[in-house]
């Protein structure tokens, strides 16, 4: 039997004395897409740099069984930086290079390919910034992919996207996925988070872990973002009522 990629139990990590997250004990299997639901400073992204090694625990256990890699959101990212989408996506190499070394010929081969892997081969020239953000989400799984990630972590890669937009991106992460990668997605996509393997609600504790169908329950929405859960027609997203207004 293969060991999970991630194997948390009852960990709690932050930034202080006080944690951030806590009690959190889930798994990750190679080839599932795992969504972590949870409102904002609700510890979704200190849980990601906790997988990536850059945050350590201040109680439990931590496992992470093969390379990971994080997709920041691109909202956050250097639009003015001058720098190509292949420069970015060259950039997967650095961790494995001796620091006075540069990327060489095989290692910018590499980084074309895995632009031609998510689809945008074609904007390798084209100076990140000006891409679209659909094209820029691409080009920095590509920058994962170089680096020869088994476990993507991917910080609400939807965000700022319209819908032609998501649903590409949607299919590329099921792709990889099927490839055997372990794929993590903060999200507040509600309906997308139904579709995947599994869900992990957060909220600086964890509400629950396991198949969306068996916990995406009101009362495990309600405890996730701390309010009253209201459905917005038309939309593919949940509305919350603070917990004082029910």
């Amino acid at each position: 039997m293969t060991k999970p990629l991630v194997r948390t139990e009852r960990l709690a990590a932050g930034y202080g004395r006080v944690p951030a997250i806590e009690e959190v004990t889930f798994e990750v299997e190679a080839g599932e897409r795992v969504a972590l639901l949870g409102p904002n400073g609700g510890g979704k992204t200190t849980l990601l740099r906790v997988l990536l090694g850059e945050l350590r625990p201040m109680r439990g256990t931590v496992q992470v069984h093969g390379r990971a890699a994080t997709v920041p959101q691109t909202e956050r990212s250097r639009l003015d930086f001058p720098v190509s989408a292949l420069d970015v996506a060259l950039m997967g190499v650095l961790p494995r290079l001796p620091w006075w070394k540069r990327p060489g010929g095989a290692d910018r081969e590499l980084a074309r390919e895995a632009l031609e892997r998510v689809g945008v081969a074609g904007r390798a020239a084209d100076t990140f910034g000006d891409l679209s953000g659909g094209q820029r989400q691409r080009v920095l799984i590509a920058r994962g992919l170089v680096q020869d990630a088994e476990l993507l972590l991917l910080d609400e890669p939807f965000s700022g996207l319209d819908v032609p937009a998501a649903q590409s991106l949607e299919s590329l992460i099921a792709e990889l996925a099927r490839e055997g990668r372990g794929v993590v997605i903060a999200t507040h996509d509600l309906r997308q988070a139904r579709r995947w393997d599994a869900v992990l609600c957060l909220n600086h504790r964890q509400i629950a872990f396991g198949r969306p169908d068996e916990v995406l329950d009101r009362e495990v929405l309600e405890a996730t973002y701390a309010g009253a859960i209201i459905e917005i027609p038309g939309s593919d997203h949940v509305g919350v009522l603070p917990a004082h207004h029910h």
